[in-house]
Parts: structure tokens; C-alpha cells; sequence
């Protein structure tokens, strides 16, 4: 148990809870709010997060990315707690439960959602396998931009209200910088094995001197997005200015992330992912504090 509770990587799945949290709360005042749709899209999110976490841990090692130099935390295929064969069984069986679960969002929200799960699917399967790996590509980043951010988000947001506004696209945005953030600290961190691997991810691509400026760009611009939502009209006071609370965090981490290298960026990894949660929680608690006011 202790081995596939290490291969699901429980302080990744804030990534795909915050996002769905947001575009979920965003429309808690409409009439057809439904709870069992934000529970199912949050359970089908969860899914389709271990999912990827299986892939990347199942394919980084039969790619041979994965060996013994490795200074990220425990990866169970490549160390030999967990067969490769049972990895990757785990991870269809995750895709095949996220698609039945999935089901139902696409019977209720229709085709656009349809378009969206196959979508997120071939994301889980291509991040890290396949002819053409994002990751490997560069593509990580804007990956977790895309699926984790604005799929979540807007997606989310249009199972419930049955379109989309400026608001859902602005919160998507910030919320998939920040999970781009995760995705940088954890490919800095691993620049010396990817090159070794020839795995050309863009922390490989730029320097680790050009990863750490972007990285503060990543966790400082969704509170840009939010200020310039709230000067546009899209964004209510109260949200923004909890969730500006957690600029503090965003600011430690950013000085953390330029100081250390190597190992020492894991417990930034597990940080920036608490990051979206407490930037995601705090945005929603306004929401609903607009709500009652």
C-alpha cells in the first residue's frame, strides 16, 4: 500500500483539485448548481492526475530516463517496489475508471465535453509515452497550462452553467501557472538526469538560470490576472483579496527556488503545489463570502 500510495504522488493532486475547485465555486450562485457535478468532475480530475502520475513514472523508466542518479523523490518502477507491468495496468485502469466516471459530465455537458475528456485522455497518455512525449519535448509546461488550467477550470465551469465567460477563462489562466510552476520546479530539478536521458525538457532547453526567472513569472502573474479581472469587472473584491493573501507564499517559494538546486528543490515541488490549493481556497472562501453579502 505504502508503495502505490508513493507511485500516485498525493502532493501533485492539489493540481488538479484546485482548478476544479475554482470552476466549480465560480458558479455556485446559479439556479442549476449541482453538487453531484462538482463532485464527479472532482473525482474524474483526481483520476485522470494519477493517471498521469502513473504514465510518467511507468514510461520515464522503460525510456531509460529513470535510473539510479535520480534525485527526485522515489519513483517505484525505476526503484523496484512495484513491477512495470503492474504500473501501467494501474494507469489504464485509472484512465478506463476516469472515463466511466467521466461519463456522466459527458452525457450532461455534451459534446464540447466529449471533446475535452478524449483530449485530456491522449494528454495523460502523451505527456510522457508515445511517439512524441510533451515532456520530452518541451511541452511540459504548457501542458499543465492547458489541462490542469484552463481545461479544469473552464471546463468545470461550462458542465455547470452551460457556457463560458471572461471570468472562467481569467481564473483558468492563473490557476494553469501555477501548476506550470509545479511542472518547472520538478524538471529544474532533474536537468542533469534529462540531459543525460536526452530528455529535452524546457528547464533543459533554457538553463536553470532562465528556469528560475520563469518560474517567478509563473507564480507571481496569477495575482497580475486576478488585480487586472477585478479593474475589468470580471472579478469581485472579496475573492481577490484573499486570494492575494497567498501572494506571502508565492514570494517565499520564488527566493527558495532561486537559492537551491538539485535535491533541495523537493520540498519546493510539494510547496508550489500547496500554492494552487491555498490560492484556490482562499479565491473560493470570497466567493462565498460575496455570496452571503
Amino acid at each position: 500500500m505504502q508503495s502505490w500510495i508513493l507511485a500516485i504522488r498525493p502532493r501533485t493532486l492539489p493540481a488538479a483539485i484546485g482548478p476544479l475547485l475554482i470552476g466549480n465555486m465560480l458558479t455556485i450562485e446559479l439556479e442549476q448548481f449541482s453538487w453531484l457535478i462538482a463532485a464527479v468532475s472532482m473525482l474524474c480530475g483526481i483520476l485522470l492526475q494519477i493517471s498521469v502520475n502513473l504514465a510518467n513514472d511507468y514510461f520515464d523508466f522503460k525510456n531509460g530516463i529513470d535510473t539510479d542518479e535520480r534525485v527526485g523523490p522515489v519513483r517505484v518502477t525505476q526503484s523496484g517496489m512495484l513491477p512495470a507491468k503492474a504500473v501501467r495496468n494501474a494507469m489504464f485502469l485509472c484512465l478506463l475508471a476516469a472515463l466511466v466516471v467521466g461519463s456522466y459530465l459527458i452525457w450532461h455537458g455534451g459534446w464540447p465535453i466529449a471533446v475535452l475528456a478524449a483530449a485530456s485522455i491522449l494528454g495523460a497518455l502523451c505527456y510522457s509515452g508515445g511517439p512524441y512525449p510533451l515532456a520530452s519535448h518541451g511541452l511540459g509546461e504548457v501542458a499543465a497550462f492547458v489541462f490542469f488550467g484552463l481545461v479544469a477550470v473552464v471546463g468545470s465551469y461550462y458542465l455547470q452553467a452551460g457556457n463560458t465567460n471572461l471570468t472562467a477563462w481569467l481564473l483558468g489562466s492563473a490557476i494553469g501557472f501555477f501548476n506550470s510552476a509545479i511542472m518547472l520546479v520538478n524538471n529544474t530539478r532533474d536537468i542533469q538526469t534529462d540531459t543525460k536521458a536526452g530528455k529535452n525538457t524546457l528547464a533543459v532547453r533554457i538553463g536553470e538560470a532562465q528556469a528560475k526567472v520563469l518560474y517567478q513569472s509563473f507564480v507571481y502573474l496569477p495575482f497580475w490576472i486576478i488585480i487586472g479581472g477585478f479593474l475589468l469587472g470580471a472579478l469581485e473584491g472579496w475573492p481577490v483579496m484573499l486570494a492575494g493573501l497567498s501572494l506571502v507564499l508565492a514570494r517565499n517559494l520564488s527566493k527558495a527556488f532561486h537559492n537551491n538546486t538539485g535535491e533541495a528543490l523537493n520540498p519546493i515541488l510539494g510547496q508550489t503545489a500547496k500554492l494552487t490549493m491555498i490560492f484556490s481556497v482562499l479565491f473560493s472562501t470570497g466567493l462565498l463570502i460575496g455570496l452571503v453579502n
